[in-house]
């Protein structure tokens, strides 16, 4: 039976674009709605353009309100009924409240090979340790921050003279591979994990 796949996204979405272009063919999954706390988000164009569903669930009436935010957000998604959802850039924590009922189908990518810098800035963080490697990680979402079970990772060499920018362009490449080939597998029921290099 084809998936379906709620995407969440905060702003341009390139991830998005390429889960999305990726899902055709004999792919498991279909796009089943687009999700962002941020009207303004490129990529809410970018997937209505795709002919795909768009909703939004603006945080700040919420006033810090975590429970009632996620509540609107499970009623925005209800008649969607997807059965993934992929966190691409989604920049806001969500709670054990919404994540648990979830767990095992909800999947984020994150610019760090993890366990290795968690949170913000990596690139920053990577570059001022010193690190010969980096490049990202999808994986299982639960509760604790850019946690869960490893379902792929993209290296990314690290040259002499990066800055944070180059860095991160290199790693938002090996993003663009690395997260519609896990959802494909992941659709499939296959949790074995993915190296890229």
């Amino acid at each position: 039976m084809t998936k379906r796949v709620a995407i969440f996204i905060s702003g341009s979405g390139s991830n998005m674009v390429k889960l999305l272009d990726s899902m055709h063919g004999d792919h498991p999954a279909r796009p089943c709605v687009v999700l962002s706390n941020d009207p303004s988000a490129k990529g809410l164009e970018l997937a209505e353009a795709r002919g795909v569903p768009t909703e939004v669930v603006r945080h700040q009436p919420f006033k810090g309100d975590r429970d009632a935010f996620e509540h609107a957000i499970t009623g925005a998604l209800a008649h969607h009924a997807p059965d993934i959802i992929c966190l691409a850039g989604f920049m806001r924590k969500l709670t054990a409240g919404f994540v648990d009922p979830w767990r095992g189908h909800m999947l984020n990518i994150h610019p760090s090979l993890l366990p290795k810098y968690k949170g913000l800035h990596t690139h920053a963080r990577a570059l001022e340790a010193g690190d010969h490697l980096h490049g990202c990680t999808v994986h299982e979402v639960t509760p604790a921050l850019d946690d869960g079970p490893i379902l792929g990772q993209a290296e990314v060499p690290v040259q002499p003279g990066d800055t944070i920018d180059t860095l991160s362009a290199r790693v938002l490449v090996q993003e663009h591979r690395l997260y519609p080939a896990v959802l494909e597998r992941f659709a499939r029921g296959d949790k074995r994990p993915i190296l890229l290099r």
